[in-house]
C-alpha cells in the first residue's frame, strides 16, 4: 500500500511538471522561414535567434519560456518566437544576425534590436518598452511623479503640435530601444520647473532637470543619446557598450562588491561625490559609474588590476586613460580627470588591427590559464588538438612552398630573347616604352 501510494505521488508530480512545461513552451512558437509569409502586419513578434552548439542560448532558454508565458499572462500584444539560426539562414540573414542569442523585435516594418543582459526583467522591459506607444502621454502630476519613481531618467516633450513635436517623434522611432519618450501639458510638470522656451524638451534625472538648446546642445538625437544615462550609476559590459554612443568618456571606480573593503566603498563614494558635486562642470564629456569585478578592464588594458581602482574609458575606440599616480582623494581624482580633459594625460589602447590583436591573444591566455586551473585534462587536451593542427598547417604550407620552389628550378630557361633597353631614344623611341610620370621619376 505504502508503495502504491509513492507511485502515485511521484506520477502525479511528474506529470505536473510535464503539464508545466507543455504549457510554457505553448507561448513560445519555433519560428521558420515561412514566417514572412504568413505574419500579419500589424502582428508585434519578439523573436530569438539561436544555434543548438551556443552555451549562452542554451542557458537563456528556459528564461525564454517565461518570458513568453509573462507576457501572454498580462494580455501584451507580443508574440514570443525562436529561430534555430543554423537551419533558417535566409531568416537570419534578414535580421542581420551576427552573434548568438540574438534578440530582435518586430514591430510594423522595423526592426528593434535588444543589446541589454540576458535577464528576464531586463528583456520584458524592453519589449514593453518597444511594442508599446513611441511617446505615452502623462495626463496628471500624480501620473508624472509615479512615473519619475520608476524611471531614473524621464525625457519629456512639453507643448503642442510644432516642428519640434515632429522631431521628437522621429527622434522616439530611431531610439525606443534605449529609453523611453513621454509628453506633458506645462501644467503637469513641478512647479520647479521654469520654461524659457515653449514648446521645449526636458529631462528629468538626479534629482533636477536640463532644457534642450538646439544651439548650445546640437540635433536633438545626439543630445538624448548623451543624456539618457544617469550622472553616477553601476556599469556593466553592456551598459559600457551602449555607452560607446554617447560621445562621453565612462570615469570609473573597479571594485570588489561581494566582499567589499572599506578601500573599495571609498572608491565608490569618492567618484559619486565629484560626479554629484562637479556634475555642471564634467557632465557633458564625462560619465561617472562603478563597476564590480576587474574581468572586463584586464581584458581591455590586457593586464591584471588590482581593486580597487580608477581608470577613464573611451568606449567608442576601446581607448583607456589610466592615472599617473594612485589616486586615493578627491582632489587627486579631479586633477586626474582634468588632465584628462585637457589632454594632459594621453590615451592608450585603442581598437587598431595590432591592439586588437594583442587583445585577443590576452584573453586567449587567460581563458586557458583558467581552463588549466580547474580542468587541467581539458587544458592539456585543447594545447595538444591546437597544436597538432597548427604543425599539421605549417607542415602542409612548407611542403606546398618547397614544391613551388622545385618547379620554378626545373624550368628550362629562355633564350634567345634581349631585353630591350627602357631608355628614350629621341623621336623614333620604341612606342612600347612608358613614360613616366614626375612620381617615378622621384621614386627612382
Amino acid at each position: 500500500m505504502m508503495a502504491n501510494n509513492k507511485f502515485i505521488v511521484v506520477c502525479t508530480v511528474s506529470l505536473t511538471v510535464l503539464f508545466s512545461i507543455a504549457t510554457v513552451s505553448a507561448f513560445v512558437e519555433e519560428l521558420d522561414d515561412t514566417f514572412k509569409d504568413t505574419r500579419k502586419p500589424d502582428e508585434i513578434w519578439l523573436i530569438g535567434f539561436y544555434a543548438p552548439w551556443c552555451t549562452y542560448c542554451k542557458q537563456l532558454d528556459p528564461v525564454w519560456y517565461e518570458i513568453g508565458a509573462e507576457l501572454k499572462n498580462i494580455g501584451s500584444p507580443v508574440n514570443v518566437g525562436k529561430v534555430d539560426a543554423d537551419i533558417h539562414t535566409s531568416f537570419a540573414k534578414e535580421f542581420r544576425v551576427t552573434d548568438y542569442p540574438a534578440i530582435k523585435l518586430l514591430k510594423d516594418d522595423l526592426k528593434y534590436t535588444y543589446r541589454g543582459p540576458r535577464t528576464k526583467d531586463g528583456i520584458l522591459e524592453f519589449a514593453d518598452r518597444v511594442s508599446g506607444p513611441l511617446v505615452r502621454s502623462l495626463p496628471s502630476q500624480q501620473v508624472f511623479q509615479n512615473v519619475m519613481s520608476r524611471h531614473g531618467v524621464l525625457f519629456v516633450y512639453v507643448g503642442g503640435p510644432s516642428d519640434l513635436k515632429e522631431k521628437y517623434i522621429s527622434v522616439a522611432k530611431e531610439m525606443i530601444v534605449h529609453t523611453y519618450f513621454f509628453s506633458a501639458a506645462r501644467n503637469i510638470l513641478p512647479k520647479t520647473v521654469t520654461l524659457e522656451d515653449y514648446p521645449a524638451v526636458a529631462v528629468f534625472k538626479d534629482g533636477t532637470y536640463f532644457l534642450y538648446d538646439e544651439q548650445q546642445d546640437g540635433d536633438l538625437t545626439s543630445w538624448i543619446n548623451r543624456e539618457r544615462f544617469l550622472n553616477y550609476l553601476p556599469i556593466d559590459s553592456y551598459t559600457l557598450y551602449a555607452m560607446g554612443d554617447t560621445d562621453k568618456l565612462v570615469v570609473l571606480a573597479v571594485v570588489e562588491e561581494k566582499t567589499p573593503t572599506k578601500e573599495s566603498i571609498h572608491y565608490k563614494t569618492m567618484v559619486k561625490r565629484v560626479a554629484t558635486e562637479y556634475k555642471d562642470f564634467y557632465s557633458r564629456e564625462f560619465q561617472f559609474g562603478h563597476m564590480d569585478g576587474n574581468e572586463y578592464i584586464n581584458g581591455l588594458i590586457m593586464e591584471e588590476v588590482s581593486m580597487p581602482f580608477i581608470i577613464v574609458l573611451n568606449m567608442s575606440n576601446d581607448g583607456y586613460f589610466l592615472p599617473p599616480n594612485k589616486v586615493e582623494t578627491k582632489d587627486q581624482l579631479l586633477k586626474f580627470i582634468d588632465g584628462v580633459l585637457k589632454g594632459r594625460i594621453k590615451s592608450q589602447g585603442g581598437n587598431g588591427f595590432y591592439q586588437r590583436f594583442i587583445r585577443m591573444a590576452f584573453n586567449t591566455k587567460t581563458t586557458l590559464t583558467i581552463i588549466f586551473t580547474k580542468a587541467p585534462l581539458l587544458g592539456i587536451f585543447l594545447v595538444f588538438v591546437f597544436g597538432f593542427v597548427g604543425s599539421t598547417f605549417c607542415y602542409v604550407l612548407y611542403k606546398t612552398c618547397h614544391i613551388v620552389r622545385s618547379g620554378m628550378k626545373d624550368e628550362e630557361p629562355i633564350t634567345g630573347e634581349r631585353e630591350e633597353s627602357n631608355q628614350v631614344k629621341g623621336p623614333g623611341r620604341d612606342k612600347k616604352t612608358k613614360k613616366k610620370n614626375p612620381a617615378e621619376k622621384k621614386a627612382d
